[in-house]
Formats: structure tokens, sequence, C-alpha cells
């Protein structure tokens, strides 16, 4: 009998872990899908950004016309992806939107060369909006990650895996970064401080105010004279009046 009652409380302990392990990767989904929503909303507020930025630069910048080709083909691209996606990311998907990013900050750096479209109250309005959406992008896409990375996590770790392989739960994609300028850690440059001429093995001495020019030994005693205007023209530079 007490076998039998060890047994059943085993048999019970695994289904309870079972479905909380299943419930949990169900919870994980949902924030994924609720994540991904985020950041979905903010990608098509940038495809209703990009016509009007297209229109107001194509007035004052005539020769960035393939650069402005460029992202309405982009633009249009990745919202034919988002629409048949199915809320759901891909690596398609993520890549296109990556060449979106890139193409629209180039012709934000190309831009500089306009000074009548820098000062376009139109165009600083929609390089604002256009700003502040890629500011939300990049702080949902961190969220969203984060949540995948759990999840698959859970997938492969044991003994959750069982579950995982038992419900037929996949790993989700995450939506990364594959900018090379965006990985690239910055350049740190001291100056004309740590420059040093080309095999020069001597520590390089640091600018000083406190340093104090080499005194020079006198080659006769001075003479002293008792006369007090004589002894203040002495003390003057040659520079001095």
């Amino acid at each position: 009998m007490i076998a039998l009652i060890i047994v059943l409380v085993v048999i019970v302990g695994i289904i309870a872990w079972g479905v909380g392990s299943y419930n949990s990767f169900v919870r994980s989904r949902n924030v994924i899908q609720e994540s991904w929503r985020q950041i979905d909303v903010e990608l098509n507020r940038r495809y209703d950004l990009i016509p009007n930025l297209v229109e107001t630069v194509r007035g004052y910048a005539a020769h960035e016309r393939n650069t402005l080709e460029q992202i309405t083909a982009l633009r249009n691209q990745a919202r034919q992806l988002a629409a048949s996606a199915q809320g759901a990311p891909t690596q398609e998907r993520a890549a296109v939107e990556q060449e979106l990013t890139q193409a629209v900050h180039g012709l934000m750096v190309s831009v500089e060369a306009y000074p009548d479209l820098k000062s376009n109250t139109n165009f600083l309005e929609l390089q604002r909006e256009l700003t502040d959406t890629e500011d939300r992008i990049a702080a949902a896409r961190r969220f969203y990650n984060a949540n995948v990375r759990e999840y698959n996590t859970k997938i492969d770790s044991v003994p959750t895996n069982v579950i995982a392989g038992f419900a037929k739960f996949e790993k989700a994609t995450y939506f990364e970064v594959n900018d090379p300028a965006v990985r690239q850690a910055p350049g740190v440059n001291f100056g004309e401080i740590s420059q040093r001429p080309a095999g020069s093995t001597e520590p390089q001495q640091l600018p000083t105010n406190t340093q104090q020019p080499p005194v020079q030994p006198p080659s006769a005693p001075p003479q002293i004279s008792t006369d007090p205007f004589a002894r203040e023209n002495q003390n003057k530079g040659p520079f001095q009046g």
C-alpha cells in the first residue's frame, strides 16, 4: 500500500510538472508574439513616413534619385513581406528591414550637402519622427530578442526539452542587427599624447605648466648696482618694455 501511494505521488508530481512546463512554454510564446507586435507597429509607422520623406527630398535633391528609388523599392518589399508573414518575423524580412534602415540612414547623411533641405520645416519634422521611430524599434527589438532567448533556452534545456518536443514547440526567430557599422567598436584616439616618432623607444613627455626652464650658470658673478632703476632694468626680459 505504501509503495502504491509513493508511485501515485510520483505520477501526480510528473503530471503537475509537465502541465506547468507546458503552460510556461505557452506564456513565453505569447510574450514573444506580443513583443513582436510592438516592433511591427513601429515598422508600419516607418512605412508611412518614408513616402513623405522621399517626396520632400526629391524637391530639393534631384541628384539623390537612385537613393530615393532604392528606399522606395525596399519599403514596398518590406511591406509585402510584412503582409505575408502573418505576424511572425522571418530572416528575409529582417534582412530587408536592415537594408531599409541603412538606406534611410545614408539618405540622412547625404542631405548634409543641401542647406535649403536641412532648413525645411517639413523635412525637420520627418527627420525627428523617423529618429523617434528608430529608437522605439531598437528598444522593442531588444525586448523581443530577450524573450526569444529565454524561450529558445527552455526548448534546448533538460528536462523541459522533453515537453517542447512532445508538444512540438519550435524555436522563435531573432530579429537581429547585422549592420557592421552598428557592431563595430568605437575607436579611441588620445590625440597628440599617444603620438611618438616611428621607432622611438623613449617615453614621451607630457606637457605641463609646472616645468621650469633650465637655469644657466652665470659666466661671471653678477654686478649689483646700487641704483634702483638699474636693478629694475636688469630684471626685465629682452621683450619687456
